[in-house]
């Protein structure tokens, strides 16, 4: 017994509910009427079920004891058959039902017929006489259930004799009635409801079509790039009236995207400063930095004794320069990338790149341990071949300087149809979880977390090449990376 209402808790719970706010709005409507037609249709039939009911009384009241008297003083005597006495069927509606009971017990009981038979005679059953001595002696109307009668609406007075006279209509016309009310009053509300949920469905996709075309810009403006570069926002959504909720909230809507352009055109202005920043001071510094590299290596060359002290300063000041020159490559390298400028596009051969790669990277890095898997085939691309190889080389370098000697880098390549998939795969302490994010951002340096030894290190701009030369193929990078694994993956288009 108490399993019930959590099944039907459940079973509520798993009821479909729409997810839309115009759903929600028809769905409501439509309940609400559901439940006013419920109301009016349960308080017409129970109206009507008591006004023909006390109708039905007030007949019983008219009609009186006549018929069940007719039965008493009837000159036929009774028989082990109720109702074989003939009573007094003048003036009685047809199917009225009398009975006469002594001292609680049924002792003459008749109908009057429906045609022209005489035979008024009807057999009670032994609950039939039990529900006939408990109607109340009120001279009020009480509904009982006989089961060659059905339900009749009865009234017993007391009699002359300390006898009980009944008096009983049947309730058949009244309950007809009342169904027919309540099919009808189904199909009107039925119907009603149809309607009202069709015109509802018009009426509340109308008049939000303004909230729609305020969540149809909004789906434009989420489709945007606007991470970077310059972006133009689509149309404002059109307003409505700035009374309703509606057209305050697209007022409100086109006011932040106005504040989101102004925003994004300030942005992108700044980056544009920067870039041209960037790729005028790389190219600036590569002229004074070649000349002290070149003025530093003159010097070593000097044929007279040079002290010690100067000779390792001579070659510290070649060194740091040749990595200043490094830099500043990177930096107009990426600062080209960004401007757009085009790569050269023509067939490479990514198998032969791999395996220089790899050769040069075993030359520089002999402590580590180098593995190939390449497939049978030669795996060609189109693409600039230098940047592409500077990718590569820039993947084995991170895979040589972050991790500790003796471990093993494997670096594959395979392909589809459309894709060539290069890995760089190492066993080494792997990148820190906090660092992995912004792992393709530049300047991101992860040195002295990889490897506590490594002392040099690069500036933190190599996985930004990596990713900018990549995406400026049409292909795409990802890090997989716990202790332990480590695996850069980059994917381009294959023809």
């Amino acid at each position: 017994m108490s399993r019930a209402p959590g099944r039907a808790v459940r079973w509520v719970r798993r009821l479909p509910r729409p997810r839309t706010l115009r759903g929600r709005l028809i769905a409501g409507l439509v309940v609400l009427l559901a439940i006013s037609c419920a109301a009016v249709g349960v308080a017409a039939v129970l109206e009507l079920d008591g006004f023909l009911t006390r109708r039905l009384d007030q007949q019983l009241q008219t009609t009186g004891t006549s018929f069940p008297q007719s039965l008493e003083h009837g000159t036929a005597k009774p028989s082990d058959r109720d109702g074989d006495e003939h009573g007094d069927t003048r003036r009685q509606a047809a199917e009225t039902f009398g009975a006469r009971l002594l001292h609680g017990t049924v002792t003459q009981a008749a109908v009057v017929p429906t045609g022209s038979t005489a035979d008024l005679g009807i057999t009670l059953t032994a609950a039939d006489r039990r529900a006939l001595a408990a109607v109340p002696v009120d001279g009020k109307g009480h509904t009982v259930c006989l089961s060659a009668l059905h339900d009749y609406r009865l009234t017993a007075w007391p009699g002359r004799d300390g006898d009980v006279l009944i008096t009983g209509l049947p309730l058949e016309p009244v309950q007809a009635t009342v169904h027919r009310l309540e099919l009808v009053a189904a199909i009107v509300f039925g119907a009603a409801l149809a309607v009202t949920g069709v015109a509802g469905a018009v009426w509340v996709r109308w008049s939000l079509r303004p909230l729609s075309r305020v969540a149809a810009t909004a789906t434009r403006v989420s489709e945007l790039p606007l991470a970077s570069g310059e972006v133009a926002l689509p149309p404002r959504a059109p307003e409505s009236d700035p009374r309703s909720e509606v057209g305050r909230v697209a007022t409100a809507f086109n006011r932040m995207l106005g504040h989101v352009e102004d925003a994004l055109t300030k942005r992108h202005a700044g980056e544009e400063r920067l870039r041209s920043f960037a790729a005028d001071a790389s190219h600036e510094l590569r002229t004074p930095v070649a000349s002290v590299r070149g003025h530093a290596e003159l010097a070593l060359l000097h044929p007279g004794p040079v002290p010690a002290q100067v000779t390792r300063a001579l070659e510290r000041i070649t060194a740091e320069s040749a990595r200043m020159g490094e830099m500043v490559d990177d930096l107009l390298l990426l600062a080209r990338l960004d401007a757009g400028r085009p790569l050269e596009r023509r067939p490479v051969d990514l198998t032969r790149l791999v395996l220089d790669a790899v050769t040069d990277a075993r030359a520089s890095g002999p402590e580590h341990g180098w593995t190939l898997e390449l497939p049978e085939e030669p795996v060609t691309v189109t693409g600039d071949e230098h940047r592409l190889h500077q990718v590569l080389a820039n993947l084995l370098a991170n895979a040589r300087l972050h991790t500790p000697v003796g471990t093993k880098v494997t670096v594959s390549l395979e392909t589809d149809r459309t894709t060539a998939v290069l890995t760089v795969h190492d066993d080494g302490p792997g990148v820190p979880d906090d660092i992995q994010p912004g792992v393709f951002e530049r300047f991101t340096r992860a040195d002295h977390r990889r490897r506590p030894d490594n002392r040099g290190g690069g500036a933190g701009l190599g996985l930004s090449i990596v990713a900018a030369v990549t995406e400026a193929h049409g292909g795409s990078v990802r890090l997989e990376s716990r202790p332990g694994t480590t695996t850069f993956t980059v994917r381009l288009p294959a023809p």
